[in-house]
């Protein structure tokens, strides 16, 4: 009898393992990444690499301002990965415990976006600061408003922009839908965006680039996975990728 009772809990144990094996298997082929709204423009080249990438991995995306993903991870959200626009956000990460060393991979810069309908009259950043202009901008809690706040004293502007934004992609969807004249995003949004706005310089702006940094998350279910995906986003196959979406990629490995 106790043979038997004994079989019979083995039996139990290693059907339990096997179904552990099974789920822990199917999470190893997907990788949850929390990144700045500014990459947005990456998620389907680093889908396509990554599935050809050893270990092939799908990636899931949750695209928001760095604050609030910084946010979201402090409160216990599951993730794998966290990429933010620029080396502060990131640094408040390191801080709480949420991720480990961060990698710096690609730097972005600021420009401003005109909606065709204002073309006409906008054609340089001291235009956008003229009565009934309306111009939007990132809120200072997030990296695109501070560098934004950035190159407006170093250019010596004085503006009332008619609404601060949680991301730069709500900046760049509210000028191309012309809910507002201009907005100043990075200058891979307004690549993505096309002919539907018109681009200007922001003088100095190359001089204050965001940096993005990208790191693993400490609770990450596939740590492995995730540092060998930091390897792909530092590399040369990557580079390509970030130049053709318009940021400049950092030193590769």
């Amino acid at each position: 009898m106790k043979r038997r009772v004994l079989a019979a809990v083995t039996a139990l144990l290693t059907g339990a393992g096997a179904l552990t094996a099974c789920a822990t298997g199917a999470d190893e082929n997907q990788l949850t990444l929390f990144a700045a709204s500014s990459t947005r423009v990456l998620n389907e080249g680093l889908e396509e690499l990554a599935a050809d990438h050893e270990p092939a991995v799908n990636l899931e995306f949750n695209n928001d301002g760095s604050s609030g993903l910084v946010s979201q991870l402090a409160e216990g959200a599951p993730a794998d990965i966290l990429i933010t626009a620029d080396e502060a956000t990131m640094e408040t990460a390191v801080a709480d415990g949420t991720v480990g060393k961060p990698r710096k991979f690609a730097y972005n810069e600021l420009v401003m976006v005109v909606h065709p309908d204002a073309a006409g009259e906008i054609t340089s950043i001291t235009d956008a600061t003229a009565e009934g202009v309306d111009l939007i901008l990132c809120d200072a809690e997030v990296p695109c408003g501070r560098l934004s706040e950035t190159l407006a004293e170093e250019n010596d502007l004085d503006f009332s922009p008619v609404s601060l934004e949680h991301s730069v992609g709500d900046v760049l969807g509210k000028v191309v839908a012309g809910e507002a004249d201009a907005g100043w995003v990075y200058r891979t949004d307004a690549h993505s965006a096309g002919d539907d706005v018109t681009i200007i310089d922001i003088p100095h702006a190359e001089e204050h680039p965001n940096t993005l940094y990208a790191a693993v998350v400490e609770n990450s279910q596939n740590p492995e996975a995730a540092e060998k995906f930091l390897d792909l986003l530092t590399s040369e196959e990557v580079a390509g990728l970030l130049e053709d979406a318009g940021f400049h990629p950092a030193a590769t490995n």
